[in-house]
């Protein structure tokens, strides 16, 4: 079944799966879980209704209590999981895929996620071939008010940003739903009502192209800094005050400068992540632990580690204060709270980002290819096998490190890419790298 992901349920709605699928998900996730009760929450996508009365359905046929929080972030979802004391809860998203997708994250207790490895097959065999006896005591659906308990604990973090001028692109999606009880109305935003179509671009802001209109209000408006979240507000990313987009896993030292003034301790990275990055955190007293891309093993990774917070390239920031979890909101009033903080010394947040930035960086680069596992077998012989590399990593795809350069080369868990960051020393060395590397992979389209 196509919808089963590594991380989550996904897929084009009514065609990776459907209403009948979903039924059953809400049939057999108790079982699963060991719940009596099912947390749900959902988006603003045009098929989130639909999916919400069918997950429902097949919930309350299985015996078992809804409590529908309604529109929601999946980080809201992540929250209430824990603030209602429940062991499996449901956000009806697709996060930053087009509007015709959809999907289901689900959270057992404590909000620890349920991946492939860790009940999501289990779940996908049961739908498969399970058949569903609908038992004669049904359960019920319960309203749950749980965006107050969330703004609650989000205020926490607010600062006061009247020194700043802010652009903030709410993408028509779920950030709408808190962006001006946290922050207020006078700032500049954009898109700043929902809209499942999201008519004014996609809601993946990793994708320049997508904040394109952000960094031209920033630039605009004059403003210290540019917001913009994803579909789903678990993921932000952030434009200085030059109209630059800045690399995610640069924002991480961001968090770092936060937290590490503070206290020292672990910190976890993704295997895609900028020596620059990695070397700053260092540098404040971090011991920085790198693994695996995605939460449903960041978190499990975070919580082992007891590190304090952890950041991707892709834009997820994680929270030993937030259940070990990822909050675009959490994360964008920490960085707000950096560049009140740098405004006072008279810096900016591009000229913090350029005194991390000690190398040149390709960004992630998608190759769409049928043959992805021969590429990848071609560039182990040519740079492993071949070569004396100072150090490799292999349980995410592989990143090779040398001295003065490395790379890594994974397939992608939600899309049909192989993905390829290179960065070196000099961009005389990065621009020979990835030229190499590229030829390498496009033999195999």
């Amino acid at each position: 079944m196509g919808a089963f992901k590594a991380y989550d349920i996904r897929g084009i709605y009514n065609k990776d799966f459907n209403k009948d699928t979903v039924y059953k998900i809400g049939f057999f996730l108790p079982q699963l879980l060991k719940s009596n009760v099912v947390l749900v929450g959902r988006d603003v996508r045009t098929s989130s209704d639909e999916i919400f009365e069918y997950l429902c359905k097949g919930v309350t046929d299985s015996g078992c209590d809804v409590y529908d929080i309604g529109l929601a972030t999946t980080p809201m979802v992540y929250f209430s999981t824990v603030h209602f004391g429940v062991d499996a809860s449901v956000q009806i998203t697709a996060s930053h895929n087009p509007a015709v997708y959809n999907g289901l994250k689900i959270s057992k207790t404590k909000a620890i996620p349920v991946g492939y490895d860790a009940g999501l097959k289990e779940l996908e065999e049961m739908v498969l071939n399970q058949p569903v006896t609908i038992v004669e005591k049904k359960g019920t659906v319960i309203a749950k008010d749980a965006k107050t308990p969330y703004l609650a604990f989000l205020k926490q973090f607010v600062p006061d940003t009247s020194s700043l001028d802010l652009s903030i692109d709410l993408s028509h999606g779920m950030a709408n739903l808190l962006a001006k009880d946290l922050l207020g109305t006078n700032h500049h935003y954009l898109y700043d009502h929902f809209d499942g179509t999201f008519p004014a671009h996609e809601p993946n802001p990793l994708e320049v192209e997508n904040c394109k209109d952000l960094m031209k209000a920033v630039v605009e408006n004059k403003s210290d800094i540019g917001v913009i979240y994803d579909g789903d507000a678990d993921r932000v990313m952030f434009i200085d005050e030059n109209g630059r987009f800045l690399q995610p896993d640069y924002v991480t030292s961001v968090l770092g400068y936060y937290y590490l003034h503070k206290e020292k301790g672990n910190v976890l990275v993704d295997i895609r992540t900028s020596r620059s990055t990695t070397e700053y955190l260092t540098k404040l007293g971090a011991d920085v632990h790198i693994w695996k891309v995605g939460h449903a093993y960041a978190k499990t990774k975070l919580r082992d580690l007891g590190a304090i917070f952890g950041g991707e390239l892709a834009g997820h920031y994680y929270f030993r204060d937030f259940f070990n979890c990822d909050s675009g909101f959490l994360a964008s009033l920490i960085v707000l709270q950096v560049v009140v903080e740098l405004k006072k010394q008279n810096i900016t947040l591009g000229q913090f980002i350029d005194s991390v930035i000690a190398y040149a960086n390709s960004g992630e680069m998608n190759f769409k290819l049928e043959q992805k596992d021969e590429a990848m077998k071609a560039l182990y012989s040519r740079f492993v096998e071949n070569d004396k590399p100072v150090k490799v990593l292999d349980f995410d795809g592989y990143r090779v490190e040398f001295e003065t350069w490395w790379f890594n080369v994974r397939k992608s868990n939600t899309e049909p890419y192989l993905r390829l960051v290179v960065e070196a020393k000099t961009q005389e060395e990065l621009t020979k790298r990835t030229a190499e590397l590229s030829d390498i992979i496009k033999q195999f389209k």
